[in-house]
């Protein structure tokens, strides 16, 4: 492809099946930046992997734009991955990637990795070790992002792993740090942390990109507050689960009920996975990766519980807690229960009343607020 032609790839890139607004976008000049750095260090028999692909600008940039044969893939985001499936097939470039966990298969003789830099530093570290751990003894990582989203910290996770990080002048409000020669990695992985939550009684594991890592962030603690007011549903989702505290603890209180917790990170189901089984629950509570209960039947659930984002990305957008609502209300059987945590400013009651059914507050503090919605 021209030039020209992979711009106009660009353009046409879309974000479904995830939230599309006139403020969101589909690719960004970090994309266009690190494809730009990349054709300098390609070599005829270079491999290359992709790492946090948001939907598909990097995979199909270096198919189309660099001349690359295939590409090995890893996103986070259950989003991300059909995107990038939906706009490879608008593209006639569907069969050219694979898409791999972060492990040795993804990295395995990997000479030039590229990645979109995550928000967390937490998994930037886990990325990092991977990249040095896997991949090929002269690789080169190209991490790129936005300035105004970067940091010294980043740097600094990255010469952990790396001898030489260099970042680059930025272009166009994007930045690309170049590293190069990884040190010899760790003789354990350093994911997933593992730690005993003693108000709680259980023990969290967090991999790198799991919200709030190993910790309880202080709206899910405040909705437990609620927990004995809950109904003993013999349907549960812990929708949106993060490293599956609300799930754990709902399957503690409840031995009785078929619990699942779901969520659209792929680091996340990972996590609370290993929650649960730390906590003697593996087989009580099943772990799913989808993206807003799209496989789950209509009807389906007595109970849902949930702590929903308020960011899409970098942005902050009321589209993705809007978009669980309405599958909450599909997955929801008559007469079954959503129980929502939010910052008390988003004013969510008269969505979920729409969406759902009455809704009641059941509690609020200085910043959350939690709500009892039924669904009629």
């Amino acid at each position: 492809m021209t030039a020209m032609e992979v711009e106009a790839l660009l353009n046409g890139l879309s974000r479904l099946p995830d939230v599309q607004a006139d403020n969101l976008h589909a690719f960004d000049a970090t994309d266009r930046l690190l494809l730009q750095t990349a054709a300098d260090l390609l070599g005829p028999d270079t491999n290359v992997a992709v790492i946090g692909d948001r939907y598909g600008a990097l995979t199909l940039g270096a198919l189309a734009g660099l001349g690359v044969g295939q590409v090995r893939v890893n996103q986070d985001l259950f989003t991300g991955r059909l995107a990038l499936r939906r706009n490879a097939a608008s593209a006639g470039l569907e069969g050219r990637f694979t898409e791999h966990q972060l492990d040795r298969e993804l990295l395995h003789d990997a000479g030039l990795v590229l990645l979109q830099l995550p928000k967390s530093l937490a998994e930037l570290d886990e990325i990092a070790d991977a990249v040095a751990r896997f991949a090929a003894p002269h690789a080169v990582l190209l991490a790129g992002g936005r300035v105004k989203h970067m940091s010294l910290g980043m740097n600094a996770v990255l010469e952990r792993y790396f001898s030489s990080v260099q970042p680059q002048l930025a272009r166009q409000k994007s930045r690309v740090i170049v590293s190069r020669d990884p040190k010899e990695a760790p003789a354990e992985l350093p994911f997933p942390v593992v730690e005993s939550l003693p108000e709680l009684g259980i023990t969290v594991c967090a991999h790198g990109a799991a919200f709030s890592g190993a910790r309880l962030d202080i709206g899910t603690r405040y909705l437990l507050t609620f927990m004995d007011r809950m109904p003993a549903a013999r349907q549960a989702v812990d929708l949106g689960c993060g490293t599956g505290i609300l799930a754990t603890m709902y399957a503690l209180g409840n031995p009785d009920a078929r619990v699942v917790a779901t969520d659209q990170s792929a680091a996340a189901v990972a996590s609370a996975k290993a929650t649960a089984a730390a906590n003697g629950l593996e087989g009580r509570v099943e772990v799913i990766h989808d993206d807003a209960m799209s496989t789950f039947d209509s009807g389906s659930a007595e109970l849902i519980l949930l702590n929903p984002p308020f960011h899409l990305g970098a942005s902050v957008h009321a589209g993705a807690a809007l978009k669980l609502f309405q599958a909450a209300a599909r997955v929801l059987a008559p007469g079954g229960e959503l129980w929502t945590v939010y910052n008390s400013h988003l004013q969510y009651r008269a969505a979920l009343e729409r969406h759902i059914g009455p809704t009641v507050e059941e509690g609020r503090n200085p910043k959350f607020t939690v709500t009892r919605s039924r669904k009629i």
